[in-house]
């Protein structure tokens, strides 16, 4: 059974919640931990669905050639949702970003490793985030490091998902949500230790 593009746009969106994020990071313990503050877990991250840069001096890729654009200009960063770590006090944005990769319908592993490669290209300049308007006041300085995370389906094929853990990139599978009354959700690989 293939990936459909209903399946991709249910994960975008509901990886755009702040609450949902947190969860997705849960799933990778090592990505849950750079979190700032665990007591208050979703003022602590700033999520960007298909997110753009204002990028100095940019490069692009275009298939397998680099061609320059100009500087300052605003590009999209191929991957489809940016997690910001911001300190909930003092409003302001720190420590590592996350850029998450959601297994694409006719997406196969060279293609999804691709946009890893070419994100990495965007953002090695001086760049600043296009931030969401209840954002905009932020603070926002180079990152300390950008990490990867990639989302696939149970129905990704088999090839995927080796060929990422051949790479040494994370990679957890999509869980619908599971209703919550809690508004600051902790995820259950939390609870108990």
């Amino acid at each position: 059974m293939s990936i459909k593009q209903s399946d991709y746009e249910t994960v975008l969106a509901d990886y755009s919640s702040r609450k949902r994020v947190v969860s997705l990071l849960g799933m990778y313990r090592e990505y849950l931990e750079m979190i700032p503050s665990m007591r208050r877990p979703t003022e602590s991250v700033i999520t960007i669905p298909l997110p753009l840069a204002k990028v100095r001096n940019l490069k692009t890729v275009s298939g397998d050639c680099l061609s320059s654009v100009g500087t300052d200009e605003i590009t999209p960063i191929p991957c489809d949702l940016a997690i910001l770590m911001c300190d909930p006090e003092w409003k302001i944005k720190i420590g590592v970003e996350i850029l998450v990769f959601i297994h694409r319908p006719q997406e196969d592993f060279s293609d999804l490793l691709r946009r890893w490669r070419q994100s990495q290209i965007y953002l090695n300049k001086e760049y600043e985030w296009i931030m969401p308007k209840t954002e905009e006041h932020m603070f926002s300085d180079l990152a300390e490091e950008i990490r990867p995370l990639f989302v696939v389906f149970s129905q990704t094929p088999e090839r995927i998902k080796k060929g990422l853990l051949g790479a040494n990139l994370p990679y957890v599978e999509y869980i619908p949500e599971v209703p919550s009354d809690d508004p600051e959700f902790i995820p259950s690989t939390m609870k108990n230790n």
